[in-house]
């Protein structure tokens, strides 16, 4: 943090920049509205929890402070586009708009309430969870998708221990160490559009070409809910709670995330799962 305050103190100075700093603990979606540039120092796991606060708008900029090439115990930081010994010189480029702008996509829950509310889940970067807040307890629910290119419609009743979504991008986070798609790659045009899903633990004689056990999509999932209570988790971070009753859709309609890189784009880390 020395390094980057002295860097940012020099732009301060030479630029007439206003910089303001604020805990990970204490950030709220107001601090990011109406600025040029926001600046994450972590890991991944920061940058996705604090990536929910920030809009379409505006870029994002992801600082590893502590780089496993320097360290075994380090971050990997798949999302982290700089490093302090990198940090003065990119944090310039981003200023001036010569950085690699990666506009993300976002996965998007929107609950419907028995009592006729909307509610909008925080967008996911990497994955978004489906479950019964009781863990222990089956998920149970109706769902439902249109036909698309890759698979038919269907709409079942499911009882398994819950649905998981993944963007292209976060399929590494969670997604492949409970389903198994190894060898598979994805159509270069589709990334942006399709998701990932999974019924978690869904019984072996389930597990069909359906859809409905796993699926690369684009269309939207709609899941009624027959639990007690359930949620939705965005990135491992806020809980959205729902009950029986509520319509949950899973869309890849949230807002993009324009996450700025400086020497490769974030698509290219993952070009063994993909082809033309």
């Amino acid at each position: 943090m020395d390094r980057i305050e002295a860097a940012l103190a020099t732009l301060v100075d030479s630029r007439g920049l206003r910089v303001e700093f604020t805990a990970r603990e204490k950030v709220r979606h107001s601090d990011f509205i109406g600025r040029d540039l926001v600046i994450v120092v972590g890991g991944d796991g920061t940058l996705t929890s604090i990536a929910h606060n920030v809009g379409a708008d505006t870029p994002v900029m992801g600082v590893n402070s502590h780089p496993i090439a320097d360290d075994p115990n380090g971050s990997f930081g798949f999302f982290m586009g700089s490093d302090p010994e990198n940090f003065a010189e990119d944090v310039v480029k981003a200023l001036d708009g010569e950085a690699i702008n990666n506009r993300l996509p976002r996965l998007q829950a929107e609950i419907l309430t028995t009592s006729g509310n909307r509610i909008q889940c925080d967008p996911a970067l990497n994955e978004l969870l489906l479950s019964n807040t009781h863990q222990y307890q089956p998920s149970r629910y109706r769902i439902q998708r249109d036909s698309d290119d890759n698979n038919p419609a269907f709409d079942m009743m499911q009882r398994s221990s819950g649905c998981l979504f993944s963007t292209f991008v976060g399929q590494g986070a969670w997604y492949r160490h409970i389903c198994n798609i190894e060898g598979t790659t994805f159509p270069r045009s589709e990334i942006d559009s399709h998701y990932l899903f999974v019924s978690r633990d869904l019984p072996r004689g389930d597990r069909d070409d359906s859809g409905g056990y796993n699926a690369w999509t684009s269309k939207p999932t709609i899941i009624s809910s027959d639990m007690h209570r359930g949620y939705v988790v965005s990135d491992g971070w806020d809980e959205t709670h729902f009950t029986r009753g509520s319509v949950i859709t899973i869309s890849m309609d949230g807002p993009v995330l324009q996450l700025l890189t400086f020497r490769e784009r974030i698509v290219d880390k993952l070009a063994h799962w993909m082809h033309e």
